[in-house]
């Protein structure tokens, strides 16, 4: 029998710069060791309808340069689609922006982080819950992952379990019942992407008096976070004919 694909909800694409390395969903496939065939991607910020939900192991919700809280119309349709999503049982995955926006469709808040923006391989810290939980048990803590971002979910779904953090930002990864999960930092990322991430941003980080020189070269391979990423594909397809209708 061959197995029900994964939907990848793109939010938005790598920067000019990163094109052609492929895109966001290219990035996760490879990561989460998904063939082309078992994948079904729909490009929500140029407008693509969301299909329905019957068929489909899960959903990943790519990264975006966009914000949560501007609230673009296909943005608040793909959150009403995640929540009906959430509540039905599909397994949902989001990165960066796809975190942010799982957590506003189910109720939390998302606005800029009072520290700035985050960029590089960062240090990532376990909460105790973490330890229980099916995609973070067992991480070394703390572990590393590659993180680029502005904003932040500044308070978590009403119910959720915040399973990860920095100093960074408070909530790094969150539960949100037994099948949607949200992660800050980007696990479809290699050592690579991330280099290429920064040296992008070098004009805004040296207005910001930092050194993108020196942050490419502390950047190194974070495995860890990336099989968090591959335990979600094999956590949803454990889990079988979820009820979703």
């Amino acid at each position: 029998m061959t197995p029900m694909p994964f939907l990848i909800i793109e939010t938005g694409q790598p920067v000019a710069s990163m094109r052609r390395h492929g895109s966001f969903a290219h990035w996760i496939r490879v990561a989460a060791g998904l063939d082309r065939d078992a994948t079904v991607v729909v490009d929500v910020e140029h407008g693509h309808d969301l299909p329905s939900r019957e068929g489909f192991a899960g959903a990943i919700v790519t990264g975006s340069a966009a914000m949560v809280p501007d609230r673009h119309p296909w943005s608040e349709r793909t959150a009403d689609w995640l929540r009906d999503a959430a509540h039905a049982g599909l397994p949902l995955f989001g990165i960066c922006y796809g975190h942010q926006l799982i957590a506003h469709a189910l109720g939390g808040e998302v606005g800029p982080n009072e520290v700035g923006r985050e960029m590089g391989t960062v240090r990532i810290h376990l909460h105790p819950a973490a330890q229980g939980d099916p995609l973070f048990a067992g991480l070394d803590d703390p572990f590393a992952a590659q993180a680029t971002h502005l904003q932040s979910v500044l308070r978590p779904p009403e119910g959720a379990v915040v399973l990860a953090h920095n100093d960074h930002d408070a909530c790094h990864a969150f539960r949100w019942g037994e099948v949607a999960w949200g992660v800050q930092f980007h696990p479809e990322f290699s050592a690579g992407h991330m280099r290429g991430y920064i040296r992008a941003r070098h004009d805004a980080l040296a207005r910001e008096q930092r050194c993108g020189k020196r942050l490419a070269g502390e950047v190194h391979a974070a495995p860890q976070a990336r099989r968090i990423l591959r335990r979600f594909v094999a956590h949803a397809r454990g889990r079988g004919h979820a009820p979703v209708s």
